[in-house]
Order: C-alpha cells, then structure tokens, then sequence
C-alpha cells in the first residue's frame, strides 16, 4: 500500500504470501525469524518445480512470487521483526527473454474494422460503436486494458487536439495524445452509442422502483459501459477483442496485442524509445527496451532478403 502498487498486484501479493505462509509452516517455520536463506531458496526452486496441488510456474510468475517474498522480509527486518534480511541474498529466477509479440499494421487494421463500423454513415448498433472506439483506443493510445475501463468521460478531450488522461500503475497519470481515427471513433460512439448503453442504467433505476430490494441503479461516468449501463470491465473488454480477432482471423492475440503493437509501431516508424516510454507509462526505459529488439529482428528480416550478399 504504501509503495502505491495496483490492486491486482496487492491481491496477487497475497496470494502469493499465503502459499509461502502454508510452505513454511509445513516445514516447521511458524516465526518469521526462523526462516533462513536456505527456506526461501528452497521455496523458490519448489515454485519452479510444482508440486502435487500446484502445476510448476514460469519464471516470471516465480520471480513475482520472489518479489512479494523479499518484500516482506525486508519490511520484517526494517520494522526491527528479525535482525537480518534472509531474502536478500536468495536471487530471483533469471526471467526468460521473451519479445513481445506484435501483430503487423495490416492486420490491425482487420481487426479494427472487425471490430464494427466506423465514424461514417450507417454505423451500426451501440454494441458495434463501442467495441470498435474501444479497440481504435487502445491501439492509438497504447494503453493497458485495465487503463481502458477505468477512463472516465471527464478524462477525455475531443475538441481541437484530442488528448486523455490515463491513471497507470501505481496512481501515476500521464497525458497522451488521440489519433484522429480514434478520436472519430469515440466521438460517434460517445454520441451515437453512449447514450443507449446508459439507458440501461435508467431501466435499472425503475426496476428498483418496483421492487425497492433490488440495488439502485445509476448513471456511471465511464467511458466504456457494458449493456447494464454500468462499467465495462477488463473481462468484458477482453471478449470485445476476443471477438474481433475471430472474425479477423487473427490467432493468440492478447489483452496486450494492442499495446505491444502501438509501441513496435512508434519505434518502427522513427519514434525516440524515451517518448516510448512516456506514451506507455513505463516507470523505466529498461522496459521499453524490450521493443527494440522487435523492431532489429525486423531489420535482420529485410536485411536478409534485400541484401544480394546478406545469405552465404
């Protein structure tokens, strides 16, 4: 809490610590001061191997089960709780390289139009509006899904030069600029499709009216709302690109195809790593990093094909 980490890392913590509270006390630890660096090796090395009720977890998921346990023995040991850090000298899992993976500027586009129709006549149905100004969001903004639902209407500016106020990781905000097909997508959505969806909050309202048990329903001031009327959530917008990347014919694309697309993208187009990183809301540049290495393997590719001298 104090560190201002997210809510789906506060529960991920928990869940985490609670598997290495019940792993310590079967092995006869119940103080914290009794655990060793052997402990917490061993835990670690347990993770990666499974076990009968727990199926072996990558190294990313093992090195943030390391991180909450080196948290906690390190605010043990800063609260005066145990005279040493027994976690400190214990590393983590070395993380695979893993590039992220991207899809190319055409098939973003197939999935956008996917999606449903555009800004222009004959737009379809509130559903349609809303899931392609979500997905042309997502894609001109490069945020997290999870930034996507929690965006209020109050966070965006359409007139003039289109921006949004995104709140990432860690309550910090940043300020990123809308495309202008993007900017024409939420505009018809907010107009055309908005109010529709936001209907369904009033037919809740007299619902409860007739039946005063029932909770009260009420207008939200999200963006995205789902056909209650009430928040779209992470899972709802999940489906939303689940959708449209089958009727796109796209395979394994993720809740963070976009994002990674958007960042490969900028970089491929000239766009320096440290506005990036800013677009992102990457704490460090070390992170955005990892797209480099995307857009050289691009290079190697058309080097290799382009060049007379390039294959032996």
């Amino acid at each position: 809490m104090e560190r201002g980490l997210a809510a789906n890392t506060l529960e991920s913590y928990r869940r985490d610590l609670s598997r290495y509270q019940r792993v310590l006390a079967a092995a006869g630890r119940t103080e914290i001061g009794q655990v060793s660096s052997t402990d917490i090796a061993s835990y670690v090395a347990g993770l990666r191997e499974g076990d009968a009720d727990h199926p072996p977890l990558a190294a990313s998921s093992a090195g943030r089960a390391m991180a909450a346990v080196r948290g906690l023995h390190a605010f043990a040991c800063a609260q005066g709780l145990t005279p040493a850090d027994p976690a400190r000298p214990v590393p983590p899992p070395p993380p695979p390289r893993r590039l992220p993976k991207a899809i190319s500027v055409e098939e973003v586009v197939r999935l956008l139009e996917a999606a449903g129709p555009g800004a222009g006549p004959g737009a379809g149905a509130p559903a349609m509006l809303r899931d392609r100004a979500l997905l042309e969001f997502l894609y001109a903004t490069g945020a997290r899904i999870s930034e996507a639902t929690g965006l209020d209407v109050d966070d965006l500016t359409l007139e003039d030069e289109p921006v949004v106020l995104l709140d990432g990781k860690g309550g910090k905000q940043r300020i990123v600029p809308l495309g202008r097909y993007a900017a024409a997508a939420i505009d018809a959505y907010l107009v055309r499709a908005r109010p529709a969806l936001a209907a369904g909050a009033a037919r809740a309202r007299a619902a409860q009216k007739a039946s005063p048990g029932r909770p009260r329903g009420s207008v939200s001031p999200a963006v995205f709302l789902n056909a209650r009327g009430g928040r779209l959530t992470r899972q709802g917008a999940w489906a939303v690109l689940r959708a449209a990347a089958e009727r796109a014919g796209l395979a394994r694309v993720s809740p963070h195809t976009l994002r990674h697309s958007f960042a490969t993208h900028m970089l491929d187009g000239g766009a320096d790593i440290r506005v990036v990183q800013e677009l992102l809301g990457h704490a460090s540049v070390t992170t955005t990093q990892v797209y480099t290495l995307v857009t050289v393997e691009k290079l190697r590719e058309v080097y290799a094909a382009a060049h007379p001298r390039a294959l032996g």
